[in-house]
């Protein structure tokens, strides 16, 4: 097994050899997410900005998905099976290379193309990259050295993460400081987008909405997540009035476990949901622990509760924090019964205070415009760089 595997990932390099030898196409642009698993993060909204704001002939779009027969209802561009032949020479051809993780030495660059890493958060919790080496595996910390020395551009939500990437993404060239993309959804309002997400879930209209959405342990543990679902829909509507649901969105790592998680009648797994960032949108309060969606959140005002009993054993044995969790804006708790007296407690008013002196503290770039913003860059990649070669040419 191991020897095909060798041979499989020689025969790879090959074709790639053979097409990088091909001309690449100017205004072709190819997109991955999670390294094909999903249409979502960053590279969707990129991809949603462009079909809405420019003609079908500006660019070539290319998506590339390990399951290309799911995404069958989504239209506006070109689909590609990863690993596969073509796959291979899209990517080869392509002057614009978008993702949300790291690449691996299966995107061999060449010299007109431009990779722009947009990374899967604006602002994070646990400790990445360089500051975590320690507790990362030696074969990623390989790679990610790798996939920085090939990215010409670096997307950051604030300066406090510009900061984080200047000090551990092995990364020296261009960080761009104008927001995540996946974050301007909470600029605009949409009426008819959150119907459409309401009808995708089955939702009654006029219900509101709890995401829960905790990030995974080791070995996929499930023994610190929260299950008192039934308490805290009585809560919810008792401080907030109306009728609950709870959506879980499980880490894609426990899709597998994520039934065993779901308990009540009004609690819905979306853990297969694609799109984080549409059910954020939705969602009348969060409750996360070490996700890096609490920082995506903050920016909709709507109140977030962090469910952390085994923040003491997490710090230890998972992953070093960047911030005391007591210190953030979020409404920090270690219980069942906590969380229910917290929410019972919810103050707005001091909510939003301390949730506008973080966002004044961490420097936040967001304002609606990060996808706007990059495809201006992008025109000038695609576009000017021809020009010039004309002029010189003539």
């Amino acid at each position: 097994m191991k020897l095909f595997s060798i041979m499989k990932h020689y025969v790879c390099l090959l074709v790639i050899f053979i097409f990088n030898c091909l001309p690449i196409k100017r205004n072709k642009i190819f997109f991955i997410s999670y390294y094909g698993a999903q249409y979502g993060c960053n590279p969707k909204y990129i991809t949603e900005y462009i079909l809405s704001h420019y003609s079908n002939e500006k660019f070539d779009l290319v998506w590339a998905f390990n399951d290309v027969q799911s995404k069958g209802e989504i239209k506006g561009f070109r689909k590609v099976k990863t690993m596969s032949i073509r796959y291979f020479y899209e990517l080869c051809t392509s002057k614009i290379i978008i993702t949300n993780f790291r690449t691996t030495d299966l995107f061999v660059k060449r010299n007109n193309q431009y990779y722009i890493q947009t990374w899967h958060s604006s602002l994070r919790l646990k400790q990445i990259e360089k500051d975590a080496e320690a507790s990362l595996p030696l074969d990623y910390v390989k790679m990610a050295k790798k996939d920085s020395s090939k990215c010409n551009l670096l997307l950051s939500g604030c300066n406090y993460s510009t900061q984080i990437f200047k000090r551990t993404f092995w990364f020296g060239g261009e960080i761009f400081p104008y927001g995540t993309p996946r974050n301007d959804i909470f600029f605009k309002s949409d009426k008819q987008r959150k119907e459409n997400i309401y009808q995708k879930l089955q939702l009654s209209s006029g219900t509101k909405v709890a995401l829960y959405a905790p990030t995974f342990r080791k070995g996929n543990q499930l023994n610190n997540y929260y299950k008192d679902y039934n308490n805290l829909i009585k809560s919810l509507e008792k401080r907030f009035g109306g009728k609950w649901s709870v959506l879980v969105k499980m880490h894609p790592h426990l899709l597998s476990k994520s039934s065993q998680l779901i308990l009540g009648e009004k609690v819905l797994d979306v853990t297969s949901y694609d799109d984080v960032q549409e059910l954020l949108s939705i969602a009348d309060i969060l409750i996360t622990d070490y996700s890096s969606l609490m920082f995506d959140y903050a920016l909709t005002k709507q109140p977030c509760f962090l469910y952390v009993p085994d923040l003491e054993d997490y710090i230890n044995n998972e992953r070093q924090l960047y911030f005391d969790v007591n210190e953030l804006p979020f409404i920090t708790v270690m219980s069942d019964k906590e969380l229910q007296e917290e929410i019972a407690e919810y103050d707005p008013n001091q909510y939003q205070v301390k949730l506008t002196q973080f966002l004044n503290q961490i420097s936040s770039y967001e304002r609606g415009n990060a996808s706007e913003k990059l495809l201006k860059r992008i025109e000038r990649i695609c576009f000017e760089d021809e020009r010039s070669e004309f002029d010189e040419a003539v």
